[in-house]
């Protein structure tokens, strides 16, 4: 084996793994789509049983009082004890889990 080829495949090697560890480096700290969605139904089971829900699975921007955020944005549909069913929509922050916004949807 020559050497070029020894030094190309390292180079390779190297920069795929720059790549690589830049691309952790940037996730680091977020919580995966399922575990946000997971958060926010815990925290809305207060509104009644639910029934179905989502999530995008990659963050999206979003503005709250002048203040920018990572966000999964979901949604929910829970049925109440009165039987009455009511969609939600949300945005919870991808790295501390916090919901931004619960706002429930007009039929």
């Amino acid at each position: 084996m020559s050497w070029k080829r020894f030094a190309v495949g390292v180079g390779a090697g190297v920069a795929v793994t720059l790549i690589a560890k830049n691309q952790l480096d940037k996730n680091q700290g977020q919580l995966s789509p399922e575990k946000a969605l997971k958060m926010v139904k815990r925290k809305a089971e207060s509104l009644g049983s639910i029934d179905g829900s989502w999530v995008h699975m990659i963050t999206e921007e979003y503005e709250q009082d002048q203040l920018k955020y990572d966000v999964y944005r979901g949604g929910i549909t829970c049925t109440d004890d009165s039987g009455s069913m009511s969609a939600y929509e949300f945005y919870v922050d991808a790295s501390s889990g916090a919901i931004l916004k619960l706002e429930k949807q007009e039929d």
